[in-house]
């Protein structure tokens, strides 16, 4: 078996790894690459593999920067199937639809610029007909069923914790002569103790393993306060007649968000505040977590046992047109807005932003990591009365600018050791760290060492190794 890393190679997007077994060429996700635009449209648009040449690809979870590019893969070519869980199959039909809508909005704005500078314009890395064509390619397989890929190689999904479907891949590789190797992906592993979904599992009996590093060197903080923090905020604007706004990615940490209100409104904690979700994205993606309670934790399936929905609760509405979202400034508190995107580089919570972040009586609270250069970064790093451009206006920042940072979807370095001490037993001899920036991947070669994996390695781009 041999393994070519050419995505989150040390860096923390951008997942494709390719296994080479028995003939079978089988790709590990095929993510997008995001970060400056120009840097990421030339990394996506050239594939390092064939896409004609590729028999599989296995997808450990929906997030973009694991799954974004596989429309491409129809583009060039592709006619294997994509391989995920059936709730991996659902969150990918509206998450690849709505990337394509944003990358041709943008490649529409580079388009524009070029046409005036007379230089020639750029094709689309996909269109609406290539996430028609490779949606039609999807084969979902449950939870702890073996698939037959072929050739002697087969997979089983196990339970990965991070987000809705997301999976830690098993493969399993019968080699001539009867010998057996085992690969286990990690995928993206997901805090144990976070609400809604199961936590991960620890497969049994690899070879080696690859595993994500993206907080191998820091611990999270206790989520245990989340609720507490939560009521305060809305009490206060209860009493200030504000508003408390909440950006917040449309998979995942909206759903949580909501889970916590739920239970906050079930302890009767707090009134019935109204509760805006302003995002098509995070209203279709709420549904299929609601359709898939197969993947919920005992908790919100004792609240469903109970004839609750854990992702529901009086005053919540979910916004689907402009109007609506705009009709939302002029209104009179309190209110609670959740709004994508969470890091407020563009969708509808930066028009929220511009009217919000002016009047004091507002709060903004930020639930998730704020990376370097983005307009929430800057928010958060802001002082009061410091000015702020939004949407070509400044805006002298008055509201009351709050963080909880014990939301994370990813395993801190504890959860990455008890996962490594729950799967490695007697048979791992090699573990590859990935998903992660320089020092974490080597932080995380480092605790798989320390913790008795005699090979572990920090791969390159492009670089290959045998198992």
């Amino acid at each position: 078996m041999k393994i070519t890393f050419y995505g989150a190679a040390r860096t923390v997007t951008g997942s494709m790894h390719l296994v080479e077994a028995n003939g079978k060429r089988i790709l590990l996700d095929c993510g997008l690459y995001q970060g400056h635009r120009k840097e990421a449209f030339e990394k996506n648009r050239h594939m390092p593999v064939d896409p004609q040449g590729i028999d599989a690809v296995v997808l450990s979870h929906a997030h973009i920067d694991h799954s974004g590019n596989i429309p491409q893969l129809a583009r060039c070519g592709f006619r294997g199937k994509v391989v995920s869980r059936p709730a991996t199959r659902d969150l990918c039909e509206v998450m690849l639809r709505d990337s394509c809508f944003l990358q041709m909005r943008d490649l529409q704005y580079v388009n524009e610029k070029r046409r005036r500078q007379g230089k020639h314009l750029f094709e689309p890395l996909y269109t609406e007909e290539d996430v028609d064509a490779i949606m039609r390619r999807f084969e979902c397989v449950p939870m702890k069923r073996q698939h037959d890929l072929g050739n002697g190689v087969s997979l089983v999904f196990h339970n990965a914790g991070h987000i809705l479907g997301s999976a830690i891949v098993q493969l399993d590789v019968r080699e001539p002569g009867g010998k057996s190797k085992r690969l286990v992906f990690s995928g993206d592993l997901g805090q144990a103790g976070q609400p809604i979904l199961r936590r991960s599992e620890f497969p049994q009996g690899a070879d080696a393993i690859i595993v994500e590093s993206t907080y191998a060197d820091r611990l999270h903080p206790s989520a245990d306060d989340v609720s507490g923090r939560l009521k305060s905020y809305i009490d206060d604007i209860v009493r200030m007649r504000g508003k408390l706004l909440i950006p917040a990615f449309s998979v995942g940490r909206t759903q949580q968000i909501l889970y916590f209100l739920n239970r906050l409104h079930r302890a009767g904690r707090i009134p019935a505040v109204p509760v805006y979700i302003d995002s098509p994205l995070s209203m279709k993606a709420t549904e299929i977590y609601r359709r898939h309670r197969e993947c919920y934790n005992e908790d919100s399936c004792e609240i469903l046992r109970g004839g609750e929905d854990p992702l529901s609760f009086p005053g919540l509405k979910f916004l689907e047109t402009p109007e609506q979202s705009m009709s939302l400034n002029s209104a009179r508190g309190p209110m609670v807005i959740i709004a994508a995107s969470g890091m407020c580089e563009g969708g509808r919570v930066v028009h929220h932003l511009k009217e919000c972040l002016c009047d004091m009586r507002n709060i903004v609270l930020f639930v998730g990591f704020q990376a370097e250069g983005t307009l929430g970064r800057r928010i958060v790093e802001s002082e009061p009365g410091e000015r702020l451009k939004l949407l070509g206006e400044e805006r002298a920042i008055s509201a009351r600018v709050q963080t909880i940072n014990a939301l994370s979807a990813h395993a801190d370095r504890n959860g990455l050791e008890e996962w490594i001490d729950g799967v490695k037993g007697d048979s791992v001899k090699k573990a590859f760290a990935v998903h992660g920036e320089d020092d974490r991947v080597e932080a995380m070669a480092r605790i798989a060492r320390e913790h008795g994996i005699p090979e572990t390695y920090a791969p390159v781009p492009g670089q290959s190794f045998i198992v």
